[in-house]
This record gives C-alpha cells, structure tokens and sequence, in this order.
C-alpha cells in the first residue's frame, strides 16, 4: 500500500471522526478534507470537476439547488401552512397517527420522486405541524428521511444509486418495480411498528395545543392565491419531466434548475427572496464529500476491496448476494451510497456477466444494500444530509449521533429482513 493511500485514508477517517464528534463544523471538515486530498495529489482539479467516477456529482448539487429555489417560492404562498392545519385536523392532533401519515406519503412519493426532492417538499410541512402543537419535529424529520431512503428503494428514480444500477445492468423501471416494491412494501410496515417502539416516548398530546389547531381555517393560510398556482404548475412540470426522465433525456438536475428558472421568471421574486431558503452549507458540504471519496474511488481504495470481495465468493451466487447486501450496507453508512454505488456496480456487473441468470438477484442485493445502509448514518444518503440542514437552519439541530443510534437499528432490521426475502425468491 502506498504512502499516498495511507495519506488518503487517514484524512477519510479523520474528517469522519471530526464530522461524528461535531466538534468542528461539518461543512469546514469536508472543505478542508477535500483540500488535503488535492494537496497529497489524491486528486486533482480534472479528477474534481469533470470525472463521473470521482468528481463532485453535479447532478445531485444542482438538483438540490433548484429544488430549494422552487420550494423557498412555493412556500411563501403559504400551502405548508394549509398542509399542516389540514394533516393534523385529520389526525386530530395525535402525534404518532401525524407521524405515520407522514412517513407512508414520505415513502410513496419518494418511489415516483427523488428522495432528496420528497424530502425538501415534506420537510417545511413537518415543521409547521410540530409548531402548531408545540412538540419537537426531530422524531419526525428522522422517521420521514429513513422512509424515503425505504421508499425510494422500490423504484428505478426513486433514488440515485437505482439509476447507476439500472443503466449498469440494462434494467428497465418494471424490472424495480417487480423485484424491489414487494420486500420494500414489507419494510414499510415494519418500520412503521420501529417508529412506534423508537420514538413514542417523544410523541406527547398536548391537549390546549391541539383544541387549538382543531379550531384553525386552513384556507386561511394561503397568503398569496396567485403565486400558489404558478408555483403548483412549475412544480408539476418538473416532477413530470422527473418521471419521464427515459423519454425527454434531460437529467433530474436540468429539470430541476430549468423549473427554477421559469418560477423566478413567472414569479419575479426579488433575489434576496428567491435565494433566501437555499441550503448553501448543505451544498458545500455535499462539494467535499463527493471530492473525498472520489479520491479514494481515484486510488483504488473501493475498487481493492470490492475486487477482494467478490474474489471471495466465486461462483457461490447466494455468498455473493449475501455479501453485496451487508457489505453494501455498511459502506453506504460510511460513504455517500451515490458514489460507492458507482464503484461497485461495474464489479458487480462481471459478476452477473460471467454468471448469467442465476447471478442477476446480485442487483437487488445491491440495490437494497446501498439503499437501505443508506440509512445508518447521519451521512450514509443525501437526503439524510438535506434534513439535518433544514433541521438546524430551523432551530431544532440534529446531531450525527442522535440520527444515528436510530439509523442502526432501523438498518439492522430492513437489512436482515431482505436477506430471507431474497434467498426464498432467488436461491
């Protein structure tokens, strides 16, 4: 192993350390991690900017970008608002019942959506309720950013890294919908129960609070009829250009920041307001930790040990699929699933090449794997790293280990459960 490897995995795991302990801000430690890696020659401006493999993946900072512009408009017409009076009206105030209204709408769009998109327009709703009825959104952010991970694991678009997968492996969106959805719909109720053993002792009833949201006009929220239209329709538009994704040709992030455009056009928003919600520490953080990793894919580092990996299991196919699924599990907890994705799926592929039919379940092992690890940690998905932006920019800061004593064990039980589900189907 070289110098230059060593280097690069001890400034990894350090910035890892620094972002778990939060002792130093996150967004400084992936900067500076980033620039250690260019300045030990781990990467370089090429390697940055233009590489697929190992630079900064434009599509997700661009499409977040956008995102936010569209929904920082979208809210000031006051459609959060009416949201949350109506879902808690018809929850009548009940905590838990608020909160799985939320995780199964979370979980749905996220299988037609992005995952980072569902969460952005979930997110300011969840806020609002919990202020309504004076109880703590952290539960609820955390639940809704675990069941879109879950969610967007039954779909091709439903989240990044089935992307990377379907175009590897010539998979089509039936294909997901055949092999993913029906263990997906299964984690879904089973997540609901974790939510209820995990988080009920947060979920408290206040009684004056509710009698008083019952009491709320809804319609009364909507503060501009106009802009609430338009916005609607951008934002129509763009989630159809999302779905129809393999007809138009245009990536998510091009949707995206064309629908921004065209709402600040119709809108003609002062700047100040157009910008005023985009998450900027988010995306800067998001720059520098696609650039460590990009550094370690640049070396080697994840290619050796899914080489190793799959040296190990040889023609024993269920091995493989086994393997694929912890292994992606836990290092999509570590790293950006996006990326190790990336890395892997070409491994993957010779594995499923050389191996014909009976090797194709080495896809849904992968998939479920990076998906649902995605969930481990405070940095394992995007859309993870997205709620815990607006979580702090709202006053209610969600530190690593908080997210992640929960992210264990809900990754712990998804992922043993799809290990029976793809044995009983495939093996």
């Amino acid at each position: 192993m070289s110098i230059q490897i060593i280097l690069a995995l001890a400034i990894f795991v350090a910035a890892y350390v620094f972002i778990a302990t939060e002792k130093v801000s996150r967004v400084l430690v992936a900067l500076v991690g980033a620039s250690l890696m260019v300045i030990i020659g781990a990467t370089d401006d090429h390697g940055i900017f233009f590489s697929e493999e190992t630079g900064v993946d434009w599509n997700v900072i661009f499409l977040l970008l956008g995102m936010m512009i569209i929904v920082g408009i979208l809210q000031q017409s006051g459609v959060f608002e009416f949201l949350a009076i109506w879902a808690a009206k018809r929850a009548k105030g009940r905590p838990f019942v608020i909160m799985v209204m939320l995780v199964v709408i979370t979980a749905v769009l996220s299988a037609f959506l992005d995952n980072v998109t569902t969460v952005l327009l979930i997110a300011p709703v969840t806020l609002l309720i919990c202020e309504r009825l004076g109880i703590s959104p952290v539960p609820f952010l955390i639940a809704e950013v675990m069941s879109s991970n879950i969610g967007g694991a039954a779909t091709l678009i439903g989240d990044p890294p089935n992307i990377i997968i379907a175009s590897r492996g010539g998979l089509t969106f039936n294909d997901f919908i055949v092999n993913m959805a029906p263990i997906v719909a299964v984690l879904l109720v089973v997540f609901i129960g974790l939510c209820w053993v995990l988080f009920r002792k947060q979920l408290r009833y206040n009684a004056d609070r509710v009698e008083r949201v019952m009491a709320l006009n809804e319609r009364e929220a909507i503060r501009d009829v106009p802009l609430l239209i338009k916005s609607l329709i951008v934002l129509g538009l763009v989630l159809a250009g999302f779905i129809l994704h393999s007809v138009i040709h245009l990536e998510p992030a091009v949707v995206a920041l064309l629908g921004a455009g065209l709402l600040v056009l119709l809108t003609r928003l002062e700047t100040r307001k157009v910008f005023a919600d985009v998450e900027w520490e988010t995306l800067l953080f998001f720059a520098g930790l696609f650039i460590m990793v990009g550094s370690l894919v640049n070396l080697g580092v994840i290619e050796m040990v899914g080489k190793a990996a799959t040296e190990a299991v040889g023609t024993n196919f269920f091995g493989a699929a086994t393997g694929l699924l912890f292994g992606s599990a836990v290092f999509s907890g570590i790293v950006d699933n996006i990326p190790y994705v990336a890395t892997l799926a070409p491994l993957t592929n010779d594995l499923v090449q050389a191996g014909g039919p009976d090797a194709q379940p080495l896809w849904w092992a992968l998939a479920l794997g990076a998906d649902l690890g995605g969930n481990a940690t405070a940095i394992g998905a995007s859309a993870n790293v997205v709620v815990l932006g607006i979580a702090a920019r709202n006053g209610h800061p969600i530190s690593f280990w908080t997210f992640t004593k929960y992210g264990l064990i809900v990754t712990a039980v998804t992922v043993a459960l799809c290990l029976p589900y793809l044995w009983l189907r495939y093996f």
